[in-house]
């Protein structure tokens, strides 16, 4: 089981990796919204903002989200170091159910790039 540290470090590698990213991928992340992820299996919730192709992480809490983010993630902690590493292919993961992403049409819209 991943521990917090490995999901905060995934995170932040995420962040890189949509920072660097190019074309449309980089375009679909330039978004300014909320953004929660919670672990499921640690019930930990990392919460912050999609800001300009980065993930900035602004807090980290017990238990599910707080409050309702724009976009709201949900998996176990082997599941995002997996995707992260390229391991696990998001979409397929997505369609089994292994992993939850909730946002807002129009987002979710823009965002199927990234999948």
């Amino acid at each position: 089981m991943a521990t917090m540290e490995e999901c905060r470090s995934a995170l932040d590698k995420l962040s890189d990796n949509l920072a660097r990213a190019e074309g449309g991928v980089h375009a679909a992340a330039a978004l300014d919204r909320s953004l929660s992820c919670h672990i499921t299996d640690l019930d930990v919730t990392f919460a912050g903002r999609l800001r300009s192709g980065r993930i900035e992480v602004h807090d980290t809490a017990s238990g599910p989200p707080r409050e309702k983010a724009q976009i709201r993630l949900a998996m176990k902690g082997d599941d995002l170091v997996a995707m992260v590493d390229g391991e696990l292919n998001f979409a397929k993961a997505w369609a089994s159910g292994r992993v939850r992403l909730e946002a807002g049409f129009r987002d979710l819209l823009r965002l199927r790039t990234l999948l």
